[in-house]
Order: C-alpha cells, then structure tokens, then sequence
C-alpha cells in the first residue's frame, strides 16, 4: 500500500536500508544523532532490503530500488552480484545498490565478519562485483576476493547497477569521489551537507573524474517544514533527488 501511493504520487524511487540483527548492548557511537544512539527500537522490524525491495518490485512497476543503505563488507559479493542482478533484471534496470560500510562492531562480531579493514574490503568487493557484471569468463585475485575464470549469469540490464556511497566521514566522501555512481550524504544541515557535496565534487576531480558524473541523493528532512523552499534549498546546493 505505501509503495503504491508513493508510486501515484509521483515519486521517483523507494529505499530500503539494513541491520541484520540489533544487539541488546551496543557500545559503537551511531554516526548521525547527538548522542551516538540508534533510534530504533530494538524489535523493530528491519526487513532484508533485497527481498523487501523484489516484493517492492512487482506492486509498483515504475518506482526504482535503492539501498540507503546495504553494508557491503558483511556480504559474500559474488553472491551479493547476483542476487542484485537478478532483481535488476526482473525489475527492467530498475536497481541502485546504495553501500556503506558499517558503523556497529557488535553487529559484524554476531555475524562473524571482522570488522577491521572493512573499507579496504567494501572497495575490492565493489571492484569484485562489477567485473561479474561486465561479462563472461572474469577472473579476480584480490586480498579479500579471488576467483579463477567465472561467469556469473545473468548480468544487469545496463551492464552494471549504479552504486552509491552513503556516509559522511572524510573515507566515506574520499570512496564516493574515487569510486561511485552516486553519494548519499546523511546530513540534512544545509551547510553540512554544500560542504560534503563540493568536497566530493573537489575530490572528483582530483581523481580525474567529471564531478557532475556522481549524481547527489539527500535526505528531506528538516526542509519539510516549507517543502517547497527546502527543493530550492537542495537543487542550489546540487542535489538531484
């Protein structure tokens, strides 16, 4: 039913993000809030975004699927290329992959993931992914990914699935310049959030990449109070959707 409505009326793209489990204690500092705590419920439901996003898929056909966002380094990514080609595919490209890498350790020590070099890891499972996407018979030998020739089928509609990096620490604005499609900052403060976006726009092009070429996603949050001046606000400060 919420898909539907938003699809009537007029939106664009529907997002879902992830926690594979909230542990009871969490030490870690959440990243977007004054002080450091998540605020969710600890039974809250937080759905598998792939799988929400599938369902999403079939009820309302012109709306695009993103992950705002989906911790990469927790996830096999050749398993991770598939199952988003596959959904890619069966929703006609319609896919985003919005990635970040995790700010709750409890989180990666439940599942067994280490938690150290998770960035280094994020990146070369990104690089992993988009070489299965690019065609058939690939082969990758990495630190954290190595496989000998694979074809991995099938493969995104337009070749590959646009991936965006969300975050607003210095890694997370230096991955996105070096490396995305997209950039999801997590602050709505207009003045943060012109700094984050001509920071990446800057280190675009110090890595020889058009700036224009990263598309901005934002979120609308204190803007609502006058939606209309808060669009005005945004598209100024360069954000596309």
């Amino acid at each position: 039913a919420l898909v539907k409505c938003a699809e009537k009326a007029g939106f664009e793209s529907v997002w879902g993000g992830e926690h594979v489990i909230i542990p009871k204690n969490i030490e870690s500092p959440y990243p977007y809030t004054p002080d450091g705590k998540i605020p969710v419920d600890s039974d809250a439901p937080i759905p598998d975004p792939l799988i929400w996003l599938a369902y999403v898929a079939a009820a309302a056909p012109t709306l695009r699927l993103g992950t705002c966002i989906l911790i990469l380094p927790q996830r096999n990514p050749l398993i991770l290329a598939k199952e988003l080609a596959t959904l890619d595919r069966l929703s006609g490209g319609r896919v985003e992959l919005g990635i970040g890498v995790g700010w709750m350790r409890e989180e990666f020590d439940a599942i067994s993931v280490p938690w150290e070099a998770r960035g280094t890891r994020n990146d070369e499972y990104v690089d992993a992914m988009r070489l299965l996407w690019s065609g058939p018979e690939v082969e990758f030998h990495g630190r954290f990914v190595d496989f000998d020739t694979v074809t991995c089928s099938p493969r995104p509609v337009n070749g590959s699935v646009p991936i965006i990096v969300g975050g607003d620490t210095e890694r997370a604005v230096n991955r996105a310049a070096r490396l995305a499609d997209g950039y999801f900052p997590g602050s709505t403060d207009p003045k943060k959030l012109g700094e984050l976006i001509q920071d990446v726009r800057n280190k675009a092009e110090a890595n020889g990449r058009n700036p224009d070429d990263i598309e901005i996603s934002a979120i609308f949050g204190e803007q609502m109070a006058d939606p209309k001046a808060g669009i005005e606000q945004m598209a100024e400060l360069g954000v596309g959707r």
